[in-house]
């Protein structure tokens, strides 16, 4: 039986992971294929960081993977793409800003939690 919950936790976490990729570079296509709309405007944003959040569960999911992993690399991959729209993307309303400084601040405070920790444990 664990043997079986392994194998569909692996299938689910790389199906999860490749669905978001799938998103993160072609979500227009992957709107189609899902929806048969293709998605576009706002929405192409929108799907990409779904894309990521996806990545990031299949990383935090996959046996022996860590949960603290999958969101350190969501909140650092958002930060970055947020504030790239920001930037070049042409993209921001009033909350983009706070949320970028948000997802930095967590992926900092992540990254110097799991850097703690292994220093305690040697």
């Amino acid at each position: 039986m664990v043997g079986a919950m392994k194998r569909v936790l692996i299938l689910a976490a790389v199906g999860e992971a490749a669905t978001g990729a799938a998103l993160l570079i072609v979500p227009s296509l992957v709107g189609r294929l899902l929806f048969g709309e293709v998605l576009a405007g706002v929405a192409i944003p929108v799907a990409r960081v779904t894309g990521i959040a996806l990545i990031a569960l299949g990383v935090a999911c996959f046996p022996g993977g860590s949960p603290r992993v999958g969101m350190l690399l969501y909140s650092a991959a958002v930060t970055l793409y947020l504030a790239y729209l920001g930037f070049a993307g042409g993209l921001g309303g009033i909350l983009l800003w706070p949320a970028v400084v948000l997802h930095m601040t967590l992926s900092v405070l992540m990254a110097r939690a799991s850097t703690g920790n292994k220093e305690t444990k040697t």
